[in-house]
C-alpha cells in the first residue's frame, strides 16, 4: 500500500551533504559553510532577545530584517521577500509559476534542489548541459522558454559565475520568470542585483547562510519587483520566518564590515588551496564561491572522497553525470585548508607508491 502520489513514488528526494553528530572531531569541508563566527552584533542580538518576542506570533512579512536588508541594498523594502532559507524562496517560485504545462529549465550540473522542488509540483524540468568550462549556455536556454528559469551565479558545484551581459539577454529573451540564485555572491567579484531592479520577470535570491556565518538559522531573501513578489506572497507559509531568525537576521545583514572581513579571508585562503591542489595535479575551475570543484588526477573521486572521510575531514562528492571524477571542497580556515592539502598528498603518494612497485612473482 501507498499513500503517496505515484509521482512522489517514483522521484528521489533531495539528500543534504553529511553532518555529523555535534562533537565530531572531524575537518568539515563539504557542505560550504562558513569556518568564522557571526557578526557579534548578530550574537548581541541572540543573547538578549526577550521571552515575548517567543510568545507572539512573528512579522510575517519579517518587516525588521526587510528594513535592514533594504538599507543595504539601496533597494525598497517592499522589494525584498523573506524565507526559512533561500530555499524557501525557491520554493513559493516553483509554486507560483509552475504546473502541468508550465516547466522548469536550468543548467547542468547546478544546485539539484532545483529539480526536486520542481518533481514536488508536478511540472516537468528540462536541464541544459552546461559547456566544458561551464560557460552559460544562454542560447539552449532560451530556446527551452521555461515559466522559470533558474541559474545559479556563482553555480554550485562549479563556482563559475555568468556574466551581468548573459543575464540580460536571458531576462529580455525568455518569457517567464528568470531567478537568478547568489547563495554564494559574497565570495564573488560581480553580481546581478542591476538585472532585477532593471527587469519585471527577475529575481536575485540571497542567503545568510554562507557569507554571513548563518547557515543555522535558515534565512534568506529574494529581490524583485512588487509586482512580481505579489504573486509569491500568495504561496508562501503564513508565518514562515520566525522571529529569532528576523530579529538576528537583521543585526548580521547590518554588520557589512565583520561579513566582508571574513569573505576577504576566505577569498585568499581560496587561491592559496587552489594553488597548492594544482600542485597536487588536480584540475581547477576559476571559483568565485567558498569552495573549488577539483578534478581528481587518478580519476576516481569517489576513492579520494571515502579516504579522506576515513582519515576525519569531509569533502563533497557527487555521483552523477560529469562530477565522479571531481570533487566539491569547502574553503576552510588556513590551519583546515593545510590539514586538507597533507592529508591529499599523502593519500596520493600512497596511490602512486603502490602503482609502482614491483609484483612479487
Amino acid at each position: 500500500m501507498t499513500y503517496f502520489r505515484p509521482d512522489i513514488n517514483a522521484m528521489s528526494g533531495y539528500v543534504p551533504g553529511e553532518q555529523p553528530p555535534p562533537g565530531t572531531q572531524v575537518i568539515k569541508l563539504n557542505t560550504n559553510e562558513n569556518p568564522y563566527p557571526p557578526s557579534p552584533e548578530a550574537l548581541k542580538v541572540l543573547r538578549e532577545l526577550e521571552g515575548e518576542l517567543l510568545r507572539r506570533y512573528p512579522d510575517p512579512m519579517a518587516g525588521a530584517f526587510r528594513e535592514a536588508a533594504s538599507q543595504v541594498l539601496g533597494v525598497p523594502a517592499d522589494w525584498i521577500l523573506v524565507g526559512n532559507g533561500s530555499d524557501d524562496i525557491l520554493t513559493m517560485i516553483i509554486r507560483a509559476c509552475c504546473g502541468p504545462g508550465r516547466g522548469v529549465v536550468y543548467p547542468m550540473p547546478t544546485y539539484v534542489l532545483y529539480r526536486t522542488l520542481t518533481q514536488i509540483q508536478g511540472a516537468e524540468f528540462v536541464e541544459v548541459p552546461y559547456q566544458e568550462d561551464y560557460t552559460l549556455p544562454v542560447e539552449q536556454l532560451i530556446e527551452a522558454q521555461g515559466a522559470v528559469t533558474f541559474v545559479a551565479s556563482p553555480n554550485s558545484p562549479s563556482g563559475t559565475v555568468a556574466s551581468v551581459e548573459q543575464l540580460k539577454e536571458l531576462a529580455t529573451q525568455i518569457s517567464g520568470v528568470l531567478a537568478i540564485d547568489e547563495a554564494y555572491v559574497d565570495f564573488a567579484e560581480t553580481d546581478a542585483l542591476e538585472v532585477a531592479k532593471k527587469y519585471d520577470n527577475v529575481i536575485i535570491l540571497r542567503t545568510l547562510s554562507k557569507g554571513y556565518s548563518l547557515a543555522g538559522l535558515r534565512l534568506g531573501f529574494g529581490v524583485a519587483n512588487p509586482a512580481l513578489l505579489e504573486g509569491l506572497i500568495k504561496v508562501k507559509d503564513s508565518y514562515n520566518v520566525d522571529a529569532v531568525a528576523c530579529a538576528v537576521g537583521a543585526a548580521a545583514i547590518a554588520d557589512q564590515h565583520h561579513k566582508n572581513i571574513n569573505a576577504q579571508k576566505i577569498k585568499a585562503s581560496r587561491t592559496q588551496m587552489a594553488d597548492s591542489l594544482k600542485q597536487l595535479g588536480f584540475h581547477v575551475l576559476p571559483s568565485q564561491a567558498n569552495f573549488l570543484l577539483a578534478q581528481y588526477p587518478g580519476g576516481n573521486a569517489e576513492f579520494l572522497y571515502k579516504s579522506l572521510k576515513e582519515r576525519g575531514i569531509l569533502v563533497r562528492y557527487f555521483n552523477q553525470s560529469r562530477l565522479t571524477d571531481k570533487l566539491r571542497i569547502t574553503v576552510g580556515t588556513p590551519e583546515q585548508n593545510e590539514a586538507l592539502i597533507k592529508l591529499l598528498s599523502e593519500i596520493l603518494t600512497g596511490e602512486i607508491s603502490k602503482s609502482v612497485s614491483p609484483t612479487r612473482s
